[in-house]
């Protein structure tokens, strides 16, 4: 009872702490931001503690990373952050995946990934394809069946990475896109004040006599 009682624990505690930082992602990122060099290791751990929840969503902070550390190292941290996810997630799973109905959800998984065995390599990266739930089960299913840690590892960031890589780049272009067109705006903002001040307020010209 008390090891169930402690699973739940550990089990609704990520959740809330993912739920949390996703909710006040504006903030989370303000902060990141301020912090100096620290910014990549807060940013890696918050990424990890996100992406090893049940059922998270990870696309707001893959975004997020790459607006603010650039396409290059925004990938790095989105990578290193799931790396680390996928070690918390398994550990997390070994103790509290009896909590899910695993069973239940592995007899709705479609056919063509039923073909699969069960723990095998290419039966989590076929899971892990299915939007949501996938993720969450992939990690269930390693933890349960006891896959070797290295094959939960790769055939997670064998996924999530080339998709968090996408995002971060996307979320750099578009920050340098928001940015560029704030400064347009300014510039041609300022432009016309100064051609309307000047001539709302020019002096007028007296005539010669």
């Amino acid at each position: 009872m008390v090891r169930r009682l402690a699973a739940l624990a550990i089990l609704a505690a990520s959740f809330l702490l993912a739920f949390w930082v996703i909710r006040d992602q504006p903030q989370v990122e303000r902060y990141i931001r301020s912090v100096g060099w620290a910014a990549y290791p807060i940013a890696i751990a918050v990424f990890a503690v996100v992406a090893s929840a049940p059922f998270s969503v990870t696309d707001a902070l893959a975004v997020m990373n790459g607006a603010i550390f650039g396409p290059f190292f925004g990938s790095l941290v989105n990578a290193l952050g799931l790396v680390f996810a996928a070690i918390i997630g398994y550990q997390v799973n070994r103790r509290a995946s009896h909590l899910l109905d695993l069973d239940g959800m592995l007899t709705r998984l479609p056919h063509w990934i039923t073909r699969f065995r069960i723990g095998s390599p290419a039966f989590l990266l076929s899971v892990r394809v299915i939007p949501g739930l996938g993720g969450t089960l992939a990690t269930a299913v390693a933890a349960t069946f006891r896959v070797p840690l290295f094959v939960h590892v790769w055939t997670m960031c064998a996924i999530a990475i080339p998709l968090c890589t996408l995002l971060a780049i996307f979320g750099d272009r578009v920050t340098t896109f928001i940015h560029g067109a704030e400064s347009t705006v300014r510039t041609r903002a300022h432009q016309f004040y100064e051609r309307h001040h000047h001539h709302r307020y020019r002096a007028p010209q007296t005539q010669a006599p």
